[in-house]
């Protein structure tokens, strides 16, 4: 059989041209019959140290900076892993161009490299857990696709639309970016994630996409639902997302700009404190232009609706006060990210951004400040030893903000490296 090197199908090259990355390059293995398999992926890996302010007293919704951690005074903390795109090895499975038909199979394993290493300091029974290896392995794609003149049908488990190139655009996809508290380091990073945009997720969906229209295409999906409130009963009616993206080329400014939006509504618990048997919504849109010319990379994306939660698209009140309010009331998020990026020479590039993620108040329960901004920002230098690897330093300085005026903010410094294939 005959090796050679085609380009990158799949969210990796998804990933690389939104980063303004080298071209990236999958193995391909294919016979005479047709048939094809071709393999590509990341290996990422990261060193990070942050000192993050003690969480300030009084009643209040956890912090992602710090929980987990010793929030009594100030945490300092080295680690060791990936960030915040896990490492990748993807396979892909083709099969013979039938009746103008191509049909794929993508499966996606995204490890962490690092334990589960959780520890509090000076805290009895909260071990390093250097022996769980439980975040390890994660299946994040696994989906069929059929292209053709007609355009292209997805089944299976793929990245959501609904700001899902909000994300890919962020230009610390392929480094770290925030680091979380200790209870989250077992995973990945998070980028811009609750700092700019909330996180998409990927998840089991049908989807369709039309044919490029002159730089233009539309997607919508029917996905599963997620349960937007704790309180969440019944989830008996779709996810539906859509996206409108545009890319082209005018003399040497590429130009990019995408809208996407989400609906769904779920049945609140019968036994739900407030708002028994009723419904919540989420509803959302999300936005982003960038234009790139002479080795300037500019990018501006935002995000707003309700029900929409400050971590994770409809997180289900994670971390307390989000997606509802105390009265079961859908509250209200928007953020942005703005972004530019400069290749000082052909291998180094400098970038920064800054990006908040919003919530405004609602019903309160007594004694209890939800959060209301969480902003960071990031200043990054990448070299690029060849075409499929680099190497990236970073500073992120990030703050979150309560209802009642308090604030806790942390800084971070990042080191690694990234391998393509």
């Amino acid at each position: 059989m005959k090796k050679s090197t085609v380009l990158t199908l799949g969210l990796l090259a998804a990933v690389s041209m939104a980063a303004s990355n080298p071209a990236q390059a999958a193995f391909e293995i294919g016979g005479a019959n047709g048939w094809s398999l071709s393999t590509d992926g990341i290996v990422d890996f990261f060193t990070t140290y942050t000192s993050t302010s003690p969480l300030p007293t009084g009643g209040r919704s956890l912090s992602l900076l710090s929980v987990g951690g010793n929030e009594s005074k100030t945490d300092q903390r080295f680690g060791t892993g990936i960030g915040l795109l896990p490492s990748v090895v993807a396979f892909n499975v083709k099969a013979p161009t039938t009746e103008g038909v191509d049909s794929t199979v993508r499966v996606g394993i995204y490890p962490a490299l690092q334990n589960k290493t959780n520890k509090t300091p000076g805290t009895p029974g909260t071990s390093a857990n250097r022996f769980d290896t439980s975040p390890n392995i994660d299946f994040r794609e696994f989906f069929y696709t059929a292209k053709g003149a007609f355009g292209e049908l997805l089944v299976g488990r793929a990245l959501n639309l609904y700001q899902g190139k909000n994300i890919l655009t962020d230009m610390t996809l392929l480094s770290a970016g925030v680091v979380p508290g200790a209870a989250f380091r077992g995973n990945t990073t998070l980028g811009h994630i609750g700092y700019g945009y909330l996180y998409t997720n990927f998840g089991p969906q049908v989807r369709y996409t039309t044919p490029d229209f002159n730089g233009t295409k539309v997607a919508v999906s029917i996905g599963e639902p997620y349960a937007i409130s704790a309180d969440t009963a019944k989830t008996n009616s779709p996810r539906l997302e859509a996206e409108v993206s545009y890319a082209k080329t005018y003399g040497g400014t590429a130009v990019q700009a995408w809208v996407s939006g989400l609906y769904q509504s779920a049945t609140r618990s019968d036994t739900a404190a407030a708002r028994p048997g009723a419904t919540n919504t989420a509803i959302g849109g999300a936005g982003g232009v960038s234009a790139g010319f002479s080795g300037v990379n500019l990018l501006a994306s935002a995000y707003g609706g309700k029900g929409l939660g400050t971590v994770s698209v409809q997180d289900g009140d994670f971390l307390g006060s989000s997606s509802t309010d105390a009265a079961g009331k859908e509250r209200t998020h928007w953020g942005f990210l703005t972004q530019a990026t400069y290749a000082v020479t052909p291998v180094v590039t400098a970038g920064i951004n800054y990006g908040q993620s919003r919530q405004e108040a609602g019903s309160e329960a007594p004694g209890v400040s939800p959060i209301k901004i969480q902003e960071a920002a990031t200043a990054s230098v990448t070299y690029s030893f060849n075409k499929f690897t680099k190497f990236t330093g970073e500073y992120t300085y990030a703050q979150n903000t309560w209802d009642d005026g308090a604030k806790q903010h942390s800084n971070q410094f990042a080191l690694g490296t990234t391998f393509f294939w």
